[in-house]
């Protein structure tokens, strides 16, 4: 299920991704650059059905390696310590994030040939859009 997923993948747009960050609580200097960033998303997975997302930029790189539906700690991009679970519902990635009693949600789904990450938190949405690179 997560085979489709697997690739470099490159940004190509981001909508509203300054709202997210200030959900999140992001300061503005974070948030100025994350901003003008567009990480490539690199997805592979190991034999034991470990799946491994890195997010590479030229400001930051993060990495996660997770079991679907096992809980990890996660050290997110703008530096939150979270509790996240990944699973795969109707064929898409969902990554919860949970910390200091909040929730933020990133779904990932593979159409038309590009991957579209929404990221919610309360009722603001991102939506980053990536392209497979050949």
């Amino acid at each position: 299920m997560v085979d489709k997923f697997v690739g470099t993948w490159k940004m190509i747009s981001s909508e509203n991704f300054d709202d997210y960050m200030k959900a999140l609580g992001v300061g503005f200097a974070t948030r100025q650059v994350g901003n003008r960033t567009k990480p490539n998303l690199i997805v592979s997975v190991d034999d034991q059905g470990t799946v491994c997302m890195k997010s590479q930029s030229t400001f930051k790189t993060t990495e996660i390696k997770f079991k679907l539906n096992e809980a990890f700690e996660e050290t997110t991009a703008d530096d939150r310590k979270t509790t996240t679970v990944v699973s795969i519902e109707d064929g898409k990635l969902i990554q919860k994030q949970s910390w200091d009693g909040k929730e933020s949600v990133i779904e990932r789904e593979v159409a038309d040939g590009k991957l579209i990450a929404k990221c919610k938190m309360g009722d603001v949405v991102s939506v980053r859009t990536y392209v497979k690179e050949a």
